[in-house]
């Protein structure tokens, strides 16, 4: 063993006398916050450095914002940056080593740069933007149809949070009115568990619709209040924008004041800047689907006033036409029957004198014919067995009888001569 040997305060004063020599002016460090409590006015930080790929920790040190420069630089880094100082973010800092022989190696925070940490959260908003706008899933939840009529709706919010409270003063009112129906689950909205916990409400709260309704909801609808830039930071993650963009139910977002905006109110079927505004946009879509409704009532009893005027001016038309037709119709049916009325009464009358004239022709033809007309022309009757004979054929008996103008002559036949053929 070497005869030289120091105590150990020895060997750590001697530390601290190199680090004070060698690392006397403050440098820039970029590191993560992986925690920070406030004690007395003072910051106490643990500071990490993250391997980029693993996530593992490669570096660490405790850091420390005094009291009296903590004023300074803690209020104009929240000014500057509107974030709050707190873990998990990523910093550039201006520190200076400091080791002390009782309490080991830190150091001491004298300055922080906000456009780095800002810059920083913004890189890692645009990645996530830019990663689901390759995967085809920014647009998706918003290009769904807006719901016709909002009659059940699922809100996700922080428990007793003062923004879900806002949301639901006209909530209740409307669902007292059983005009909508809300179903509300909690989850955590700030921390590393922000995302996990929203995802698992949201699945939680899918599982139990299913058991008690027999259609989706209308909406989903997550909201949260307003808070610090960091806060709202914990919503930026990839997991949950991208489960809810898959979603098939549209999601209306209310998360933060005005100025505030999150990866979510990128992807969300429509976004609005607080919970007050969404209940709001809730109400006005039903509002302006019942004046939709009312006014395609009004349209409907409009036209079919104005149908049942024109079918009531087309029907009397028609009656009237078929009136006329038919009054047409029957003086045409009329003056045919007078006609044939009037022709038949002629052709009958036409008949009748051809039948006249047809007896009197008969007639006539009856006198010139009667025996005794013929008779006194000069003819006579030859009669065998008293009938008339007309042919020499008809003699079978040697007696006959002929009839004159003026009497009868019996006679016996000698001899038949017939003419020639």
């Amino acid at each position: 063993m070497s005869d030289f040997q120091l105590s150990l305060s020895e060997y750590l004063a001697t530390v601290q006398e190199v680090i004070q020599l060698t690392f006397d002016e403050a440098v820039w460090v970029k590191a993560e916050i992986r925690n920070l409590n406030i004690k007395a006015g003072h910051y106490y930080l643990e500071l990490a450095e993250k391997d980029e790929d693993s996530h593992k920790v490669v570096a660490s040190c405790k850091a420390t914002i005094w009291k009296f420069t903590a004023q300074k630089i803690v209020l104009k880094f929240e000014c500057e940056s509107g974030i709050e100082l707190t873990k998990d973010l990523n910093v550039l800092i201006k520190v200076k080593a400091r080791f002390d022989p009782q309490y080991g190696f830190s150091v001491n925070i004298e300055e922080i740069d906000s456009s780095f940490t800002l810059g920083d959260l913004a890189k890692r908003y645009q990645q996530i933007l830019q990663r689901l706008t390759i995967e085809g899933l920014i647009h998706k939840n918003k290009q769904l149809a807006a719901p016709f009529d909002i009659q059940n709706v699922l809100v996700i919010a922080p428990e007793n949070a003062a923004g879900l409270g806002d949301f639901k003063k006209d909530a209740d009112v409307l669902a007292r009115a059983q005009v909508c129906h809300f179903v509300y689950h909690s989850a955590t909205f700030q921390g590393n568990t922000a995302p996990q916990s929203i995802m698992s409400a949201l699945a939680t709260a899918l599982k139990q619709w299913v058991v008690d309704y027999p259609t989706a909801p209308d909406l989903i609808v997550i909201i949260r209040g307003g808070g610090a830039v960091n806060d709202l930071a914990y919503l930026n993650d990839y997991e949950l924008a991208a489960l809810l963009c898959k979603r098939s139910v549209p999601i209306w977002v209310g998360i933060g004041h005005e100025k505030d905006r999150t990866i979510l109110d990128e992807i969300a079927h429509r976004s609005f800047d607080t919970p007050s505004k969404v209940i709001a946009g809730i109400r006005n879509l039903i509002v302006e689907r019942v004046n939709e409704a009312n006014s395609a009532l009004q349209t409907i009893k409009l036209v079919s006033q104005h149908q049942l005027v024109a079918y009531q001016s087309q029907n009397d038309q028609c009656l009237q036409r078929v009136k006329t037709l038919a009054q047409q119709h029957i003086a045409e049916a009329q003056r045919s029957i007078e006609d044939l009325k009037n022709n038949h009464q002629y052709f009958a009358q036409q008949q009748i004198k051809l039948a006249s004239t047809q007896i009197e022709t008969l007639m006539r033809e009856t006198l010139l014919q009667n025996p005794k007309t013929v008779l006194a022309k000069g003819y006579a009757i030859a009669r065998s067995k008293g009938k008339a004979i007309r042919s020499v054929q008809q003699i079978t008996d040697q007696h006959i009888q002929i009839e004159l103008q003026d009497g009868k002559i019996d006679a016996t036949v000698q001899q038949v001569h017939a003419h020639e053929s």
